[in-house]
């Protein structure tokens, strides 16, 4: 029998073996989605270390689950619904979010990322200019309440369509509309509120057009 590429067979197949034990096939799995559920569970943490601790708890799960998986949605949806409660079942465990300020340098792998632009050329200007809506764009999302959070991260960074928004966060489409536009407003609000460099963050989102 030939031996079969991993690579190339769809979440569907991969799916299939792993119910049927293949580790392999998981393993699989877990490398096409560990950055994206990385991603995920670190903004919706604030820290990279906690971040991997949930990502890696959201595969365990989802590994232990997946018997139960009968493919209503595509295999990613139900990942983001298992890592999503995953995060907010931390987040409630802790009962309360740390305090986040608008004005705190941001921590990541690379070290940290701090407000100040330096005067410099056009171009590293610009890569700077860059990291720091990044980085007051992710603190600002710190502020917002979970359930806010998580769907501007899901819509707004993920990509997931209102359909699929709708399966991952298990609710209706017009609750999720409803839902994402409130935090919208809430995350604009929020990063108006801070230095005059915020304005050029949203007044760019502004001219890239709602989705």
């Amino acid at each position: 029998m030939p031996m079969v590429n991993l690579r190339e067979i769809s979440d569907e197949q991969l799916v299939m073996r792993a119910k049927r034990g293949d580790t392999d096939a998981f393993g699989e799995l877990v490398a096409r989605y560990e950055h994206r559920i990385f991603n995920l569970a670190y903004r919706m943490m604030g820290d990279p270390e906690d971040g991997a601790d949930m990502a890696q708890e959201a595969f365990l799960r989802a590994f232990k689950a997946l018997r139960g998986f009968r493919g209503d949605a595509s295999f990613s949806t139900w990942l983001y619904r298992v890592a999503s409660n995953v995060c907010l079942d931390e987040l409630r465990r802790r009962g309360r979010r740390g305090e986040v300020s608008l004005d705190a340098p941001l921590t990541t792998e690379q070290g940290q990322l701090r407000r100040e632009v330096p005067d410099t050329a056009a171009g590293p200007a610009e890569v700077v200019e860059r990291r720091e809506a990044e980085a007051l764009v992710h603190r600002a999302l710190g502020l917002l309440p979970d359930d806010h959070r998580l769907v501007v991260l899901l819509r707004d960074i993920e990509g997931l369509s209102y359909g699929e928004l709708a399966e991952a966060l298990g609710c209706p489409v017009g609750t999720v509309k409803s839902r994402l536009n409130r935090a919208r407003a809430k995350l604009r609000e929020l990063l108006l509120s801070a230095e005059p460099e915020a304005s050029r963050v949203v007044k760019g989102n502004e001219r890239g057009g709602a989705r």
